[in-house]
């Protein structure tokens, strides 16, 4: 039985890698922002265990986790939360930059940083869910796209660092998905939502499971899904 520990579990690609990841048998811990969200996680998710920790507030992380029991080894850190915040450059305040920089790239890194001993225990597995904008900027993606395009910068620097360990590292870049996210951008593009045109969540959960499942001596470096129709 394999551990993960995963960061987003409550809705979208999350839920659905943590639905299938618990269904056939393995520990799942989930990172909740407070404890009124790790018991939604825990309702949501049966069996799972749950840590606290605050992705908006990286610097509080590394202190959030000491007063936790994290598990002595991972065989895999799934980064899966994150946050958009859509406008252009001469209209974004600092405080949009921010959060979602610190949300989608400084706390990744930091999470990352924690938990390495027990990676490297397993030889585990780090993936990161990024995005098409971590591949091409558009307008009024800006500070969006910033943080991915660092988060692809973090995970290739990651990939080499670690390879010694033993530590996979892997960027999953999907298309639009439909989720709670893909909703509010539309709703800040002024735009009509519907679900049944953008990737279903459960596509973008076996990509990842397929990356995770890999033996040994292979490695899947970067995964591109794009909507099929």
């Amino acid at each position: 039985m394999s551990t993960h520990l995963i960061t987003g579990a409550g809705s979208g690609i999350g839920a659905a890698v943590a639905r299938r990841l618990a269904e056939r048998g393995d520990d799942l811990v989930l990172l909740a922002r407070d404890a009124g969200r790790a018991r939604e996680l825990a309702a949501l998710h049966p069996g799972a265990r749950t840590l606290v920790g605050d992705l908006s507030n990286p610097d509080r992380l590394s202190w959030a986790l000491a007063q936790q029991t994290v598990p002595e080894r991972l065989d895999s850190l799934l980064h899966i939360a994150g946050v958009v915040e859509l406008g252009p450059v001469g209209e974004l305040t600092p405080k949009a930059w921010h959060t979602q920089l610190n949300a989608n790239l400084v706390a990744p890194a930091e999470l990352t940083r924690l938990t390495l001993p027990q990676l490297r225990v397993a030889q585990g597995h780090v993936l990161f869910v990024n995005s098409g904008a971590g591949l091409s900027a558009s307008p009024e993606w800006s500070a969006y796209a910033a943080s991915k395009h660092g988060l692809k910068a973090l995970a290739d620097s990651l990939r080499h660092e670690e390879h010694g360990n033993g530590v996979r590292v892997t960027s999953v870049y999907p298309g639009r998905t439909a989720s709670p996210m893909q909703e509010k951008v539309h709703r800040q593009e002024g735009k009509e939502y519907d679900p049944a045109r953008w990737i279903d969540p459960e596509s973008v959960a076996t990509t990842i499971l397929m990356a995770l499942d890999l033996p040994r001596d292979a490695e899947v470096n970067d995964l591109t899904v794009r909507p099929g129709r």
